[in-house]
């Protein structure tokens, strides 16, 4: 698969989650963010999209644990929030 293709993919999961406050919290970190990321990084948050909406809310919000192979620059950078944008 392309580059190309491969971001539309990633950003129609990071925005088809189930809920409307994952869609927010991982379609507006993705659509900020992902232009600068590398190659491992693309593939962690590809990785991140494989995982239950739950858990990775609760990571974000610090509700729950964040497991050792989430943990690192992206998973803080997503702690922080400060990325979601909702349309009124």
């Amino acid at each position: 698969m392309n580059q190309e293709d491969r971001l539309k993919r990633l950003r129609f999961r990071a925005w088809h989650r189930g809920t409307r406050e994952a869609d927010y919290m991982i379609g507006c970190f993705f659509d900020r963010f992902h232009a600068e990321w590398s190659g491992a990084e693309l593939d962690w948050f590809e990785g991140l999209l494989g995982q239950e909406d739950a858990d990775i809310l609760g990571w974000i919000m610090r509700t729950i644990d964040v497991p050792d192979q989430w943990q690192g620059p992206l998973m803080e950078r997503m702690q922080r929030v400060d990325y979601v944008e909702v349309p009124h």
